[in-house]
């Protein structure tokens, strides 16, 4: 049954905010950037569930607003995420950071809002449009070389779901965007696939996560904290809509959880390490999705939601880091807690939330996970994700504050970035002490599934600080004995290898080779043609020579017309 029609779709306030800020200046765009998350927030509230502003187009039902549990979670992370970047934000007069953060917030809201394909599809599109002009924004020529990689890649993966979503729509008879899932036949099975890679593109599926670990340390201060919310967490909500208890997704989740954790240890950019983290805890939320449980699918987007916050607050402590100093390699850093305290802390914070410290938010969502692969039986599972928690302590939880807070002295001495950075980093470390402390009367209360869940008991405690708690000594020990990988200055490739030096070291001799040869070619037609009308000219006489240069006689040349003329009506007829 549709629901009446609400005041605005959800989208819309935000779209509005990103409109208004093209036109407006100083005090009022920064009154009205904080006001436009909070308009939304309030439209969602209003909402039942439900269809909204659905219409039929050439002879398909669209839905382009649909409301449940799920798509509210969701829709209420992306304008908390929005408001608490718009304030981190403010001290910026940049109008590209500024219309295209809001936008882009706009569009993933129309994305988790999507009822139906085509819109979802439209959404897809317009988060890579309109997030590239947060890496652009830098304007760095690694900027811009990492954004257009960004793009050809995010414009694959739209075209892959364009190309599915046509293809089911046309075997099933409806563009609802709803339970796909593989394992179809025929050509419906080929719809379901693409989807389903053009899904793991924007989750960062291995192989296909270099455009994460490439351009989000390229953008600004200020826009990776967008970026680390909207994307990939868009792509998380499609899998855990669209193939739900898919097993295929349980191992895949397992290796984005693992194999970041080796490349992490050894980056030396913090930011970087924190998209290798990205990744890190996206594995986590992909195995909830592929197990399929009320528990599993509750964790999945519960760590969702707790990954947006504290992940983001690590974020902006690097980028309050880079911005107060220009430097963001661990080997330029250490020292900061000298003259940056309150940064200092508020990392601190941010790392013990994404190391699931009991009483921080990751501590009360990963555990549901965890939980989950225990009761379906999952032992090896369970054990990769106990040695992946283990690692994100290892490279986010003790990495990222030590090295860029303590470790060695780099004589760097500045101030604490500006109050409403710290105004939006401190709102981000309240939220991951209240959500883990009092997790039913926060995200919990927002779970899509009916689940009864107790993060708090005796085992859960006791398993994750004596897996802290080693893992704390592993790094003590290690770097003690210089055996922990150094911070080098340096660019550390993994599968993007392959397009960013093999495939030049390949490609670019083979085109050389084709176009020296193209020039030999055309040389050589050259001087043929040159050496036919030498030898058909005579330079004494200045006239043609040969048979064909002969003055013909009128009546010879209408013979062979008039033969020409027969062959041709003799064709036509036979």
């Amino acid at each position: 049954m549709i629901s009446s029609l609400p005041l605005l779709p959800p989208f819309l306030p935000l779209l509005i905010g990103a409109l208004a800020a093209i036109f407006l200046r100083g005090h009022l765009r920064s009154a009205v950037m904080l006001l436009t998350p909070i308009w939304g927030a309030l439209q969602l509230a209003a909402l039942e569930p439900g269809l909204y502003w659905a219409f039929e187009f050439l002879g398909y039902q669209l839905e382009p607003v649909r409301v449940d549990k799920l798509s509210l979670m969701f829709g209420y992370l992306f304008h908390l995420a929005a408001f608490i970047a718009v304030v981190y934000a403010l001290h910026l007069k940049d109008t590209v950071q500024h219309v295209s953060g809001l936008s882009y917030a706009a569009s993933a809201v129309g994305a988790v809002f999507a009822g139906d394909l085509l819109t979802l599809f439209v959404c897809w599109e317009l988060l890579a449009l309109t997030s590239v002009f947060l890496i652009w924004a830098r304007r760095t020529d690694r900027a811009y070389s990492a954004g257009m990689r960004y793009i050809v890649i995010k414009v694959l993966s739209g075209v892959l779901l364009l190309a599915g979503a046509i293809i089911v729509i046309n075997e099933t008879g409806s563009a609802k965007f709803s339970d796909i899932g593989l394992g179809h036949e025929g050509l419906l099975n080929v719809g379901a696939w693409l989807i389903f890679v053009a899904f793991g593109i924007k989750c960062a599926f291995p192989f296909a996560h270099t455009w994460l670990t490439d351009s989000y340390p390229e953008a600004t201060p200020t826009g990776t904290i967008f970026l680390a919310s909207f994307t990939t967490k868009v792509a998380v909500y499609a899998l855990a809509r669209g193939f739900a208890g898919t097993e295929l997704l349980v191992w895949i989740g397992v290796t984005m959880a693992c194999f970041p954790i080796f490349y992490a240890v050894i980056e030396n950019d913090l930011r970087r390490v924190l998209a290798y983290s990205m990744i890190n805890q996206i594995g986590f939320m992909v195995v909830g999705v592929g197990i399929g449980t009320s528990l599993a699918l509750n964790g999945a987007v519960a760590h969702a939601f707790n990954d947006v916050i504290f992940k983001g607050l690590l974020m902006m402590t690097m980028g309050a880091v880079l911005h107060m100093t220009g430097k963001i390699n661990g080997s330029e850093l250490g020292g900061l807690y000298k003259t940056m305290p309150k940064t200092t802390i508020l990392c601190i914070v941010g790392a013990a939330s994404i190391s699931a410290f009991p009483l921080f938010s990751g501590f009360v969502s990963k555990s549901m996970i965890m939980s989950a692969a225990i009761e379906q039986g999952y032992d090896y599972v369970w054990l990769a994700l106990l040695f992946a928690a283990a690692g994100v302590f290892h490279h986010a939880g003790i990495k990222i504050p030590y090295f860029a807070f303590f470790a060695h002295d780099s004589g760097i001495r500045t101030t604490e970035p500006p109050k409403n950075m710290l105004i939006a980093m401190t709102i981000a470390a309240t939220l991951c002490v209240v959500i883990g402390t009092f997790p039913a009367q926060t995200v919990y209360a927002l779970l899509p599934w009916q689940v009864s869940y107790q993060p708090y008991d005796l085992t859960h405690i006791l398993t994750q600080l004596q897996l802290l708690f080693f893992s704390a000594l592993a790094f003590v020990w290690l770097n003690k004995q210089s055996m922990y990988p150094p911070e080098l200055p340096s660019t550390n490739l993994d599968s993007d290898w392959l397009y960013r030096k093999l495939a030049p070291g390949f490609l670019v001799p083979l085109y050389y080779s084709i176009i020296e040869s193209m020039a030999r070619v055309e040389s050589m037609a050259k001087s043929g043609i040159k050496r036919l009308i030498d030898s058909s000219y005579d330079e004494a006489k200045e006239q043609p020579k040969g048979y064909f240069a002969q003055l013909w006689p009128t009546e010879t040349m209408v013979f062979w017309v008039a033969l020409l003329l027969a062959g041709i009506l003799l064709l036509y007829y036979i």
